[in-house]
């Protein structure tokens, strides 16, 4: 069964109605039964904010690259402060929950920086000393989160230790904020239906449902709660591991007949010399099924977006997280708009689009936006959505494009 995702209240009043989106002006109040999905802008890594149907909020990956240098697009609105300040300041303004928000799930889809912030010695450190600021860290030093939720807990050893600055950091800031604000850190479990759940009003939306589908190549069979294990038992004489990004989480989220998915870095292509269970797209997609939304998954590099993956989810709409001059290539892109792998239009949209790709991947100048926050838009019941363009040059939050109404299949 399909379930629902809420939208998010951003400060205006509820009297404007969710779909009154007009070019030129702020982007309308999310309203209850509304489910927004934002695709946040900030040129140094992923992260979305969703307000499911009730109100809870859910985040997906917050990342703060540290690094810059022209292989990086220019960071959004601008490099003035930490990717992490600008997404806790986006969070705040589209809060359903005036001027004290919080964040009810947030998840790592796995442990990189682009996903949850790179920590060095120049981060802040936080007023409790017990963690430096970045990222998800910043994030949850400022908006209080509920629940956890990553691949790793409590071990954090698959597929090898994570011993890194990073992750250190992320788990001093998890053991602090369970200790003195209630957090509530989790793992990750496939197959679940019911970990991630509406948390005001779940009578009032029964077709909402966010499915876990994979983490630790663990992937939900599509029957039931049942899964199977895709990686081979690790063991010493085992000389080839899984990667990071092949251990990502990833879920698919339904409100009616809506469906979105999102993968983190997941490979589906074997390059030469890997082994074939380097392909964790295809047994994903055969759970998955069609989706109406989908986000390309690691950020569409040469490794990603295998044809079986793009026929089996065939998207209406394909969301590009991208800031890197390899953010999508020019294999994956022909795959993406191929009507070879599934017939019928697609349209496809970009955060912030390397002016390298521009140039050299050819049709690329046919997507509907290469730049910008990108709102899905739900209405209630989850018959048809919108997708919403916010200029990110500026905290101005103001509608640029807006693109359908599509109707959800």
């Amino acid at each position: 069964m399909k379930r629902i995702a809420v939208s998010v209240l951003s400060i205006l009043p509820l009297a404007a109605p969710a779909g009154a989106q007009v070019v030129g002006e702020i982007l309308p109040a999310w309203t209850p039964g509304t489910l927004d999905i934002h695709q946040i802008s900030t040129g140094r890594g992923n992260c979305a904010f969703f307000v499911l149907p009730d109100g809870t909020t859910m985040l997906v990956d917050a990342g703060e690259l540290t690094r810059s240098g022209p292989r990086l697009a220019p960071a959004r609105p601008d490099d003035s402060r930490p990717a992490g300040e600008w997404l806790t300041r986006y969070i705040r303004h589209v809060s359903t929950q005036g001027p004290s928000p919080r964040i009810d799930y947030a998840l790592l889809t796995h442990f990189h920086g682009d996903h949850m912030g790179y920590v060095s010695d120049d981060s802040t450190m936080a007023d409790s000393g017990a963690y430096r600021l970045t990222g998800i860290t910043r994030i949850g030093e400022e908006i209080p989160i509920r629940k956890m939720l990553d691949h790793g807990w409590p071990d954090y050893d698959y597929p090898s230790p994570h011993d890194n600055a990073s992750v250190k950091n992320y788990r001093a800031f998890l053991e602090w904020q369970q200790e003195h604000n209630g957090l509530q850190p989790e793992r990750f479990h496939p197959g679940r239906n019911d970990q991630i759940v509406l948390l005001s009003d779940p009578e009032k939306y029964p077709s909402f449902e966010v499915r876990n589908i994979m983490a630790n190549g663990e992937i939900w069979t599509g029957v039931g709660d049942t899964t199977r294990h895709h990686f081979p038992p690790l063991g010493e004489s085992n000389t080839v591991r899984p990667t990071e990004n092949m251990s990502s989480l990833g879920l698919r989220l339904s409100y009616g007949s809506f469906d979105y998915f999102t993968g983190g870095d997941i490979p589906g292509i074997v390059l030469e010399g890997q082994p074939g269970w380097y392909d964790v797209e295809t047994p994903v997609a055969q759970a998955v099924g069609p989706v109406d939304v989908s986000v390309l998954n690691h950020h569409g590099y040469m490794d990603s977006m295998n044809a079986y993956f793009v026929g089996a989810l065939r998207p209406r709409i394909w969301i590009f997280p991208v800031w890197d001059s390899a953010h999508p290539t020019h294999r994956v892109y022909y795959r993406l708009q191929s009507t070879f792998l599934y017939p019928g239009p697609r349209d496809m949209f970009a955060t912030n689009m390397h002016e390298a790709n521009r140039l050299v991947v050819v049709g690329l100048d046919r997507l509907k936006s290469d730049r910008g926050h990108i709102v899905i838009r739900v209405e209630p019941g989850g018959d048809r959505y919108h997708v919403i363009i916010l200029d990110d040059s500026a905290e101005t939050y103001e509608v640029t494009a807006v693109h359908g109404p599509y109707e959800s299949r």
